[in-house]
């Protein structure tokens, strides 16, 4: 039902005199009515079921809830002043940090003259975003169309993949996590978020991540029985999967197989590109050019959303050429103050060697994570990752669980929920200090040794049950 004009404007006016504020201007009372109201909106106006999702790292009580509020460096903080390590680091958006000043810098730069762009003059910063973008990626990729959001950019490349082919088919693999929309999810393979929407695209063939073997056999397989296959697309570390590594030399035989059976190969790059894996890309591992690459997450250094795909000339093809809006053509797609975030980000990634420094810090970290699974080997199953790509497996969803809320209540921002923590994955920002990774390992000690407690505890109920 619609609210009262003039109380709607009082109501903005309250949230938009809090945004000017800073923080220790905020008094105990608006920031008690903050919590009440955050928690009341969210579970009738955004989704009901949020709060639960999230309780590994909130509350749905007024004093236990934390709302986020400002942010730097390393750290994410609370209204309250509760200050994070964040290791989670919004799976891979803040590679160089949080509000990164250099980045900060060129984007009110650009703010300053002009935020969006008109849809019919020539933007150039588009222009110079896109020859940066074939500077700093593997082999003879060029072309760029630029995003939104990731499953946007896969929804692109799913696109571009059967317009320069003539194929139809897609093959995926297992446990692939591609986004949300209705391609991308399609080739996504995890069941949970498959069923509720089936049938999808239906030219799609699942095999096993890491055997690259079942990709020659389900192509040729398919093009024997007349079936044209477009593309095969992979992450050449599956992210949400829980870190999951292929084989050494997987990438490689894949590109051989694409070859012989003139398939394009796409890599979804967007959680693994832009320094993160220890490497600008994750497909430099094996140096190894796919046809179409996606790119994102850290893409807009942490400041603005901006996502995209890059491919080489044979993909872009004549129809595309006689239409440039057949492939897509979004709205807010490469807008200029996107555009900026996003060269400004290249620009420090390489002046500061931001894959070099994920490398090094990534060994220390996934170092300090392995001495704590040798520690706890009854709660701890497997420490695996690259760079500062990192999980931690455990031997249950719920030691899992647990170990995360310890960790929340110890200030350590990670990514368990309530219905998937059987594998953590540990994505902190490259700015985070020795100091700090010595502090995430031991809050992380105290918080496994109260999750081995209290499954002790558990046992010795059931045993006395």
């Amino acid at each position: 039902m619609a609210a009262d004009r003039q109380q709607v404007i009082q109501d903005l006016d309250e949230i938009i005199g809090l945004i000017g504020k800073d923080t220790k201007d905020i008094t105990k009372a608006e920031k008690k009515k903050m919590v009440s109201d955050t928690l009341n909106y969210f579970d009738n106006y955004v989704s009901p079921g949020w709060l639960k999702y999230r309780k590994s790292v909130s509350s749905d009580s007024e004093d236990g809830a934390v709302l986020e509020w400002y942010d730097e460096g390393a750290y994410v903080y609370g209204l309250n002043d509760e200050k994070f390590i964040d290791c989670l680091g919004g799976f891979g958006i803040y590679t160089c940090g949080h509000r990164n000043p250099e980045i900060m810098e060129v984007v009110r730069e650009q703010l300053n003259h002009q935020a969006l762009h008109s849809q019919e003059l020539l933007d150039p910063l588009r222009g110079y975003l896109a020859k940066a973008m074939a500077d700093i990626t593997p082999g003879d990729l060029q072309q760029c169309f630029f995003t939104n959001g990731g499953a946007e950019a896969v929804e692109m490349a799913l696109k571009l993949a059967r317009i320069a082919t003539g194929g139809r088919w897609y093959i995926s693999t297992v446990g692939a996590f591609h986004g949300k929309s209705m391609g991308a999810i399609s080739v996504g393979g995890k069941s949970t978020y498959r069923v509720p929407y089936t049938p999808m695209v239906q030219q799609v063939q699942h095999v096993q991540y890491g055997v690259a073997e079942d990709i020659r056999k389900a192509i040729v397989n398919l093009q024997k029985v007349g079936e044209p296959v477009a593309a095969v697309i992979l992450e050449p570390i599956q992210g949400e999967a829980g870190v999951i590594i292929p084989p050494d030399g997987y990438l490689t035989e894949v590109r051989k197989i694409c070859d012989e059976t003139g398939v394009a190969l796409i890599f979804d790059e967007i959680q693994t590109g832009m320094g993160r894996t220890g490497t600008m890309w994750r497909c430099e591992y094996e140096g190894v050019t796919p046809d179409i690459m996606t790119f994102g997450k850290a893409f807009g250094g942490g400041i603005l959303p901006i996502t995209g795909i890059i491919c080489r000339p044979k993909m872009w093809v004549q129809d595309l050429i006689d239409n440039p809006w057949l492939l897509g053509s979004p709205t807010f797609g490469g807008n200029p103050l996107c555009c900026a975030a996003a060269l400004a980000t290249i620009r420090y990634m390489l002046k500061n060697d931001i894959p070099g420094v994920c490398r090094k810090k990534g060994e220390v970290l996934k170092a300090g994570l392995q001495s704590l699974a040798d520690k706890y080997p009854d709660i701890i199953q497997e420490v695996r990752g690259t760079g500062l790509m990192l999980a931690v497996e455990f031997h249950t969803c719920e030691l899992g669980y647990e170990t995360s809320k310890g960790l929340f209540a110890r200030r350590v921002l990670t990514a368990g929920t309530l219905v998937n923590a059987k594998t953590i994955r540990f994505e902190p920002t490259a700015v985070i200090s020795d100091q700090d990774m010595k502090d995430v390992i031991s809050r992380m000690d105290e918080a496994l040794a109260d999750t081995r407690a209290r499954a002790d505890t558990g046992k010795n109920r059931h045993n006395q049950d």
